[in-house]
């Protein structure tokens, strides 16, 4: 694979992470219409939103035995059709109105999210490996960037109006224009593992690749995990619920509610798009920590201040806080030790359970006791991460002689796709 191949299949993996957060923000800042329209309550918008949780799960569970089998590619492609499927349904639903069919184009939705994106994260790590740089914080980056062009978008279509369905539909067609172009730089057959034709270990296994098993029994690669999920969670729930929080919670209307959540969007951009100096300068254990402090200061602050514009003000804290957390963990799952697709896949599955899944319960909680009180779950996971951020730094692990190998000894097939060789 040529450096200009590279280029482009980082670009194309730019613009398929910017996708999603175009999509996701564009139905985060009309759900309050939505739910208006539905004639729904918090808890029934909840069951609504827990078909975003039954779709991930299926994505999410699904993903890494997909990646294994058949490649990065073809799973990036079916899971992000989903996402525009989801959406379609999503349009349709909402101009019916009809609250299964809005739960259906979620639960369609999740799908896509869950299985596409843990597929992009492990072709993005890979990417990683070849180029020897910071590459998931730049591409979690192109995500929150699509949240702000979404939800800006969103908050001027709420603003004037303009009908949800149409709203939707036009998001869907663009999102199509994006996967048909991007999909063509991604390159087939990464993050297959080779399946043995008869039983026993294959050939050229050995105790640098141990069985995927191990991989759920490494404390340090689960202490990564618990980073991923605490801050996943705090931007997951950001997404979900932010523009109502900040409608119920604080007494804003709908278009001030979407101008928050663009600001927290905005904020997930900066932190990304900045991540990779500050990781060269301090590490990924004292960026971690400083993030979990950030989002925990914000948080605290939505939480328990009676203030509006506080709270606006600390919505940046929160986003600053939860944009790093996710990419550098993953980046460090990558690091952490050999079968690096078993370890990202990991990782990444725990993170959009927190993601996708978490936030949805969070509307029981809010039905019963407000948004902002059930947001006290999400203060206690990312005030746990500034404790464990020390797992995330993995520098020690990546020069052992099991990992050198696999950053040195790399070649082409035929066809121009990358090879390791692990002997």
């Amino acid at each position: 694979m040529t450096d200009r191949a590279v280029r482009r299949r980082r670009q194309a993996l730019f613009l398929l992470f910017f996708l999603p957060g175009i999509a996701m923000s564009s139905w985060v800042t009309r759900t309050p219409d939505v739910r208006d329209q539905l004639g729904l309550s918090t808890g029934q918008m909840g069951l609504v939103l827990f078909g975003l949780s039954v779709g991930s799960m299926i994505g999410i569970l699904c993903s890494g035995r997909c990646v294994s089998r058949f490649g990065t590619r073809p799973v990036i492609a079916l899971g992000t059709l989903l996402i525009i499927t989801g959406t379609l349904v999503m349009a349709v639903g909402s101009a019916v109105p009809s609250a299964p069919l809005v739960t259906a184009g979620l639960c369609l939705f999740g799908a896509g999210m869950g299985g596409g994106e843990v597929a992009v994260n492990v072709d993005g790590a890979d990417v990683e490996h070849i180029t020897g740089t910071a590459v998931l914080p730049t591409l979690h980056g192109c995500f929150s960037l699509g949240t702000v062009i979404g939800g800006t978008a969103g908050m001027a279509a709420t603003a004037a109006a303009l009908p949800v369905p149409w709203h939707l539909t036009v998001v869907a067609l663009i999102a199509t224009g994006m996967l048909v172009h991007a999909l063509r730089a991604v390159p087939a057959g990464i993050g297959v593992s080779a399946a043995p034709s008869t039983p026993g270990p294959s050939p050229g296994s050995g105790p640098e690749q141990p069985a995927k098993p191990q991989v759920w029994r490494d404390r340090k690669l689960l202490l990564i995990g618990a980073i991923v999920l605490a801050m996943a969670l705090a931007e997951g729930a950001a997404n979900d619920w932010l523009p109502l929080l900040m409608v119920d919670g604080h007494g804003l209307d709908a278009a001030m509610g979407s101008l928050v959540f663009v600001g927290f969007a905005a904020a997930m951009t900066l932190g990304r798009f900045s991540g990779t100096f500050f990781l060269n300068r301090f590490g990924r254990a004292a960026v971690v920590r400083a993030s979990a402090i950030s989002g925990a200061a914000g948080l605290l602050l939505v939480i328990f201040s009676d203030n509006a514009v506080v709270a606006a003000t600390a919505v940046l804290f929160w986003g600053l806080g939860a944009s790093l957390g996710f990419p550098v963990a993953l980046s460090a799952a990558g690091d952490s030790g050999p079968d690096q697709t078993a370890r990202v896949s990991l990782v990444a599955i725990i993170g959009y359970i927190a993601f996708l899944v978490g936030p949805p319960a969070l509307g029981f909680l809010g039905d019963h006791y407000g948004l902002r009180s059930a947001m006290v779950v999400v203060l206690v996971f990312v005030a746990s991460a500034i404790l464990i951020a020390p797992a995330a730094d993995t520098r020690d692990r990546t020069a052992t002689a099991v990992d050198l190998p696999q950053r040195t000894a790399r070649s082409t097939d035929p066809a121009g796709h990358y090879q390791e060789d692990r002997s």
